[in-house]
């Protein structure tokens, strides 16, 4: 069984930092590629960043180009997300999800809420 933690969510002012992690259990996480998708409040599901198995190739929507940075530790089974400049319109439940296109899939942990105001 699929199973995701995410952590290092919260409270934080425009313009400062977060690092998120997510613990990964299940599956043959140094195999699969992973994600990070985020749903603002009162909006769908959206995709923020991907990474290939090898750390080697990544993907970051345009609203986060050159702020967010997605990495991951396959000997530890965890993925992160390196949160910096955020914005109030970074305000959103931030899961991690497993494959490429992790907005399409079920595969997705219980998410950590991310609140940027100041």
């Amino acid at each position: 069984e699929v199973q995701l933690v995410e952590s290092g969510g919260g409270l934080v002012e425009p313009g400062g930092s977060l690092r998120l992690s997510c613990a990964a259990s299940g599956f043959t996480f140094s195999s699969s590629s992973m994600s990070w998708v985020r749903q603002p409040p009162g909006k769908g599901l959206e995709r923020v960043s991907s990474i290939d198995s090898g750390g080697g190739n990544t993907y970051y929507a345009d609203p986060v180009k050159g702020r967010f940075t997605i990495s991951r530790d396959n000997a530890k089974n965890t993925l992160y997300l390196q949160l910096n400049s955020l914005k109030t319109e970074d305000t959103a439940m931030y899961y991690c999800a497993k494959g490429w296109r992790g907005e399409q899939g079920n595969d997705r942990g219980q998410g950590t809420q991310v609140t940027v105001s100041s």
